[in-house]
């Protein structure tokens, strides 16, 4: 299965040894796209383990009728692998019954204890 993150890898050559908990982020944008491939695969307990506490839902409900189908990297800023923040600006394409739509986010992403999490978007 192609990684939704849309690298061009397999699942289970990018985003799944993240959905798994056998590897970590190295990067704000690496994070992005395993969160985004977590929406695709439905999830809810990776998204959940990789979001800030501060700003962590209690629970995460699917749309059964969204298909998101590409992903598209804007910009980022900071999020390297020394860096302590980061910032990944994109859209996130999908299908609800058969109409397109896109949703565009500049989401903010912080080290906790060494590892990346998911802030908020701005």
């Amino acid at each position: 299965m192609p990684c939704p993150c849309g690298v061009g890898l397999l699942l289970s050559d990018c985003c799944g040894p993240l959905l798994a908990g056998a590897a970590e982020a190295a990067t704000a944008e690496q994070l992005m796209r395993s969160r985004y491939s977590a929406f695709a695969v439905g999830d809810a307990a990776y998204l959940l383990s990789t979001w800030a506490p501060s700003t962590r839902p209690r629970t995460i409900d699917f749309d059964a009728a969204s298909e998101w189908t590409r992903l598209e990297i804007v910009g980022r800023t900071g999020g390297g692998p020394f860096d302590t923040d980061g910032t990944v600006e994109f859209r996130a394409h999908y299908l609800v019954r058969g109409e397109a739509g896109v949703q565009r986010e500049n989401s903010r992403f912080v080290r906790q204890d060494g590892h990346w999490v998911y802030l908020d978007s701005i």
